[in-house]
């Protein structure tokens, strides 16, 4: 119990201060297809440490480079949302994450929310109003976190398929490895000059190590509770981060930033629990 206690508390301050180490290189120049491509080459060799053997299954493959391809894509977009938002504006548009799968289910499964479901969504409507309005969702930045929130949300179905197919290091090696595939394409797509100055070097290995302790542990509460519960608990990493953004960038109105967080963060819990 404690170890899983101790393993949410490292995703939920991991997560917060890898967005501050992207934020970081994109406010000193650095491209986000680069910034990604690098996160992901570290990360494989992270990974290609702590496991050399990994399990492998025939079936494994499909989910793997699905699980690859979603994650290299979010990723990059969360880098690119914060190329040109505020980290503590964005953090809680994490919140929106059950609503997207909420509307995937009533339009592909049909499935009409419920009394519960339809308070969670009131709740972050509420949020974003006291956060900012159409101010802050119509906006480009909210956009590419958007977008991102979709691709890491499905992520996490085919990563906890992965992790019951093998093990968490196979996994994590597995994502990491595609990963840097897809990121190397779209590195490439983007035609920016492969390279980080040097003096972003440090800021650039924070953001691996940052990355690193995030998603193995993700992968670790993933294979001890139920996928939805997590989620509903990393959901308090935007608190942190709106915190961090205050503090660290200088962005205003800390006080209306976490009540907006804490009336978005109850939604999500709520549509995520029920």
């Amino acid at each position: 119990m404690l170890s899983l206690i101790f393993g949410i508390l490292i995703r939920i301050f991991s997560n917060s201060y890898l967005n501050v180490f992207q934020k970081l290189l994109t406010k000193k120049g650095e491209f986000s297809s680069v910034v990604n491509l690098y996160t992901y080459l570290g990360l494989t060799i992270i990974g290609l440490i702590i496991c050399p053997k990994p399990v492998y299954a025939q079936e494994m493959i499909p989910y793997i480079f699905t699980m690859g391809f979603l994650g290299a894509l979010g990723n990059y977009f969360i880098v690119k949302a914060l190329s040109c938002g505020e980290l503590s504006t964005l953090a809680p548009i994490n919140s929106y994450k059950p609503i997207v799968a909420l509307l995937f289910g009533l339009i592909i499964l049909h499935e009409i929310p419920g009394f519960r479901e339809i308070v969670g969504i009131i709740l972050i409507l509420l949020g974003t109003l006291f956060l900012g309005g159409s101010k802050i969702l119509f906006n480009k930045s909210t956009l590419y976190r958007f977008i991102a929130l979709f691709l890491l949300g499905t992520e996490a179905i085919f990563i906890k398929k992965v992790i019951l197919l093998s093990n968490i290091n196979s996994t994590f090696l597995y994502w990491v490895s595609t990963g840097l595939i897809f990121a190397l394409i779209f590195a490439l797509i983007s035609k920016h000059p492969i390279k980080v100055q040097k003096q972003n070097i440090p800021i650039q290995l924070a953001l691996i190590l940052a990355v690193a302790l995030m998603q193995y542990t993700t992968n670790y509460v993933f294979s001890k509770i139920n996928v939805a519960y997590a989620l509903a608990l990393f959901q308090l990493s935007s608190i942190v981060s709106v915190f961090l953004g205050v503090n660290i960038f200088e962005e205003k109105g800390l006080t209306k930033k976490l009540i907006a967080s804490f009336i978005m963060l109850l939604g999500a819990t709520i549509i995520i629990l029920t």
